[in-house]
């Protein structure tokens, strides 16, 4: 039996890869493990049903045979550690990959969901246009430090990993906001990633709950 996970049955983003769910579905791509889906409403999620499987409401979460697990990065290290393909076998680039893991969602992905919510729902707000400046600096000051790191490298630590397909996911939160046309070799970086074939594959199946159709990003 494959493992099955949920997604948005009605995303925010209509599709655009910026769902959590991507990121489960690209790592499930990347190692060519299939997978089903399940379909949730936002009332659903609140329900003691999928609550039993994400205590915060939320997607995705994955289930195969008798375990169950939340959190898109919990997911995505669970499957690189049980499929050849998303994290090395020497044991100090492994570590790398997983602490590269966790600076996309600790360290990168906080200020720029705090961005993404406030040019979502806080433009009518009287504070918006003083507010806005502080918050993309706060993201600037990480995506340079970011660029200093990644230089014009393909990957953040030798090949590909786990730790890229976390900060691609992370960063394309940005995409709208053309602040990565002010870090040309992370726009390169994040278009690398999307290039993959197991990322196309992701994006078109999660695009095709909302179109049926198979477009690019």
């Amino acid at each position: 039996m494959p493992p099955t996970i949920t997604a948005f049955e009605s995303s925010p983003d209509r599709g655009k890869g910026q769902a959590r769910d991507m990121r489960v579905r690209w790592a499930l791509e990347e190692v060519g493990q299939p997978y089903d889906v399940r379909l949730v409403s936002f009332q659903a999620m609140k329900e003691p049903a999928h609550l039993a499987l994400h205590p915060f409401g939320q997607i995705p979460t994955y289930e195969h045979g008798d375990l169950a697990l939340f959190e898109s990065g919990a997911i995505v290290l669970h499957i690189a550690e049980r499929h050849a393909g998303l994290l090395p076998t020497e044991p100090h680039a492994r570590a790398r990959a997983i602490a590269w893991m966790f600076a996309a969602l600790s360290t990168l992905e906080p200020p720029i969901v705090e961005l993404g919510m406030a040019m979502l729902f806080e433009r009518d707000k009287s504070w918006y246009a003083e507010r806005l400046p502080m918050l993309q600096d706060r993201v600037r000051v990480r995506l340079g430090e970011l660029a200093r790191r990644l230089g014009d490298a393909d990957w953040l630590d030798g090949a590909f990993s786990a730790g890229d397909l976390m900060m691609v996911t992370v960063l394309r939160r940005l995409n709208a906001s053309g602040m990565l046309d002010e870090y040309p070799d992370i726009a390169v970086y994040v278009a690398r990633g999307e290039a993959r074939p197991a990322f196309r594959r992701a994006f078109d199946a999660q695009l095709a709950v909302f179109t049926g159709a198979r477009l690019a990003p």
